[in-house]
């Protein structure tokens, strides 16, 4: 089933027409504690939603968890949800990643729409019907695939942001950029200024990068082939993300649990720095283009820091990573822009050279 992407200007009435076209006997919005003040208000006195059942939960992916799905499902059972009642996800990828879950899951599946209100929500986790949660300190273990009835795309909610929740989504963007043929999209990311980004030019480069993922997504619902593409960057970004996750470790370098893991698109930068290398070494990338993209992320991203004590650990990590076979890690690399080279494998020796490549720049 193709995704059903809206790019509004007219929240209130896409929004409408949506529920309007399932008829839910009972709706639902689902928000984190964050979405809940800071975006909520914007569609709390839609006429559509007035009569919705509120429910939060914490933010952050460390909370992501069965836990707190069961929290939904709870909030779901005791205000009487049924199989024909409607799940809004309000929020960032955390939010509509979970609430996805929980839709596809609770009464074997209600209707739910994503309302990303992230970055990177926008350009990534809202579109192509992936859901879950994550389990054991894994980056999203438990799921399934299920397309929400729409998501519906207002780049108003950028407004809210911090820059480093923008370029948290910009890292999935320049992903989009480096599978897309047309070398002018990458050209123009690159070119970019996310300290003070122009929103009306970035409202364009959202929707050019969800036609990127849409059209991949479209062709490969269920990650058989071509979807594979989507991954670049990922191994060793979700290894790295597993591994700030279980340490506490920030991006400079403290072990404060009470702070939250690393953003998910740093840890996708990073691996983009990464499975680059891997890419010029195994297929042939370009190495100016790989070291203008590195850069790039250098520039604006910094550094995890990591140090080679802890590449036995991150090895481990990219052994669980989903895209495996039983005998090898699987990545996706690049020969150029656009052409993209799926499931090949890399030695460890390749993949702690990766590694050194990143933390030397």
């Amino acid at each position: 089933m193709e995704q059903k992407v809206i790019i509004s200007t007219s929240l209130d009435k896409h929004l409408s027409d949506s529920i309007t076209e399932v008829k839910p006997d009972k709706l639902f919005v689902l928000c984190d504690d964050t979405t809940s003040d800071n975006c909520w208000p914007i569609i709390s006195s839609f006429k559509s939603v007035i009569d919705a059942k509120l429910i939060i939960i914490k933010h952050g992916d460390e909370n992501k968890t069965i836990e707190t799905l069961a929290l939904v499902w709870d909030a779901l059972q005791q205000y009487g949800a049924t199989r024909h009642s409607m799940l809004i996800n309000l929020g960032g990828g955390m939010v509509t990643d979970l609430g996805g879950f929980a839709a596809s899951t609770f009464k074997r599946g209600i209707h739910f729409v994503n309302i990303p209100t992230t970055l990177l929500s926008m350009v990534d986790a809202s579109v192509g019907g992936k859901t879950g949660v994550n389990y054991r300190s894994l980056k999203n273990e438990i799921g399934v695939f299920n397309t929400a009835d729409a998501v519906i795309i207002d780049t108003q909610f950028l407004k809210t942001l911090s820059n480093k929740e923008i370029l948290s989504g910009y890292a999935e963007m320049l992903k989009h950029g480096l599978i897309n043929p047309d070398m002018s999209m990458l050209a123009a990311l690159l070119r970019f200024d996310i300290a003070n980004p122009d929103l009306c030019a970035l409202q364009q480069m959202v929707a050019e990068s969800i036609t990127v993922k849409s059209k991949i997504v479209r062709d490969d619902p269920y990650e058989r082939g071509l979807r594979k593409a989507l991954n670049l960057g990922h191994t060793i970004g979700h290894a790295l993300e597993s591994f700030a996750m279980t340490h506490g470790m920030r991006t400079d370098g403290t072990q404060n649990e009470a702070v939250s893991p690393l953003p998910h698109g740093y840890a996708v930068a990073y691996g983009l720095v990464c499975e680059l290398y891997l890419s010029c070494i195994k297929t042939a990338f370009p190495q100016n283009i790989m070291r203008q993209t590195v850069r790039y992320i250098n520039e604006w991203y910094g550094r995890m820091p990591i140090t080679c004590d802890d590449y036995g650990t991150l090895f481990d990590l990219m052994t669980h990573d989903k895209k495996n076979t039983a005998d090898q890690i699987n990545f996706t690399l690049l020969s150029a822009v656009g052409r993209i080279e799926i499931n090949q494998s890399a030695t460890k020796e390749e993949i702690y050279e990766a590694l050194d490549f990143y933390r030397e720049g």
